[in-house]
């Protein structure tokens, strides 16, 4: 099992600065791979140039990117520029965002996101490839000058349209806050898909949060993640047959986050997590790795653990 590490995933109220500390937290302890994720706040590329002026050796992986904000060669620019002023491996994901995120916040239409992303993923499996000389794009005159950034293309996909994009086009699929029965559902998903696109299968990593030992503002912010997942089709079921269907009716009444933090008990967050003491989470890990999992992206939680140092020490690689 591959373990990496998520500095900035999802908003929240914590400090601004706390991606960079998560992502220099990680590099000291020696995990392999950071992800900068891209939100309202932070733009991913910007993120992880800064990530990998901060640290010394961790691969650095930016996104998702939401695929109807951004087009496929400004997205493999953004990687080749982060590669050359950092010196080090850089990775794409892919998502579709949402419908608040892309017309929200940024204006844009998000109309078929299926397509769109399935359209990206195929122009960027050979644009992250492209090296010195070749044309940036097909017959446009202009020659690229950077070399290829080097690290995977991932795409994260949920739906069967997504899962069949990542099996054509991607090195690696992504879940987000996912159960292991979920992850075994999804793993046999994209080995189908992957055998009827003739590839070798990409692997598959999931985002988890995770808490090492948490203090009660590390619980809370778990539960507010997972509380933005309660009306999502596919979780809903899941946290239902988990026994938080009373949260779930709350969600589809539109009760905000906060409220629906307050009403999961805590039992939610070791539903779709990594959460309570060493050998619990250890004991996790091994359910996910057996559900078909092939790596775990820990998000971890810092309120009430800086920089998620508790937990990345305590599951840091030995």
């Amino acid at each position: 099992m591959e373990i990496s590490v998520v500095a900035a995933a999802r908003e929240d109220d914590s400090p601004v600065e706390e991606p960079l500390r998560v992502a220099v937290t990680a590099d000291r302890l020696g995990y392999g791979e950071v992800w900068l994720g891209e939100g309202p706040t932070w733009d991913a590329f910007v993120l992880a140039a800064a990530a990998g002026r901060a640290t010394g050796r961790i691969a650095l992986t930016a996104g998702p990117v939401a695929v109807s904000v951004r087009d496929a060669y400004g997205i493999a620019r953004g990687a080749a520029s982060v590669a050359a002023v950092t010196g080090r491996r850089v990775g794409v994901a892919l998502g579709t965002s949402s419908k608040r995120v892309v017309e929200g916040v940024h204006g844009r239409p998000r109309e078929r996101p299926a397509a769109v992303l399935e359209e990206t993923a195929a122009s960027l499996r050979t644009l992250l490839h492209a090296e010195p000389g070749e044309p940036v794009v097909p017959d446009s005159g202009f020659r690229r000058r950077q070399r290829p950034p080097g690290g995977p293309l991932t795409v994260a996909a949920f739906g069967d349209r997504a899962i069949a994009t990542a099996a054509a086009h991607a090195d690696r699929m992504l879940l987000d806050v996912v159960s292991p029965e979920q992850v075994r559902a999804l793993r046999a998903k994209l080995d189908a898909a992957a055998e009827r696109a003739g590839r070798p299968r990409p692997s598959l990593a999931a985002w988890l949060p995770a808490a090492v030992d948490p203090e009660p503002a590390s619980l809370e912010q778990v539960l507010g993640t997972i509380a933005g997942y309660l009306t999502v089709p596919g979780y809903s079921d899941v946290f239902t047959d988990a026994g938080f269907g009373e949260a779930v009716e709350l969600a589809a009444d539109g009760a905000d986050r906060a409220t629906l933090a307050r009403v999961l008990p805590q039992e939610a967050a070791a539903t779709v997590g990594l959460v309570g003491d060493p050998d619990t989470v250890r004991a996790r890990i091994h359910a996910y790795a057996a559900a078909g999992l092939d790596e775990i992206a820990l998000v971890p939680a810092t309120a009430g653990d800086p920089a998620g140092e508790r937990t990345l020490t305590a599951l840091a690689p030995a």
